[in-house]
């Protein structure tokens, strides 16, 4: 499985930005696609993942009702709408795949890793 992300950039705080990632070397429905995010001097942490066979999702405290995760009709490409950004919300965003049914942040699950995106938000 391979993994593009795009949609990265800057943005001022409280606005929204939408991230991409293109996935290519499915062969079922049965994957789950995660995002994580690792900021300067932290450790990488889950924000969402989703479940392409049910489409059940998962989010941190920290981005739900905040950030959403989806996927498209074709489940190649995975998506997050993240809205009312905030300067905390600033590393770099990583999509993640696994074969698997239910949509987990634990990062030990994820078998597959895109390069990464960077999102910066100013304040």
């Amino acid at each position: 499985v391979q993994l593009v992300e795009s949609g990265g950039g800057l943005v001022q705080a409280g606005g929204s930005l939408r991230l991409s990632c293109g996935a290519s070397g499915f062969t079922s429905d049965d994957y789950i696609m995660g995002w994580f995010r690792q900021a300067p001097g932290k450790e990488r942490e889950g924000v969402a993942s989703i479940s392409l066979s049910d489409g059940d999702t998962v989010y941190s405290d920290s981005v739900r009702g905040r950030f959403t995760i989806s996927s498209s009709n074709a489940k190649n490409t995975v998506y997050l709408q993240m809205n009312d950004l905030k300067p905390e919300d600033t590393a770099v965003y990583y999509c993640a795949s696994s074969w698997g049914l239910v949509a987990t942040l634990w990062q030990l699950e994820y078998k597959s890793w895109g390069q990464g995106t960077q999102v910066t938000v100013s304040s």
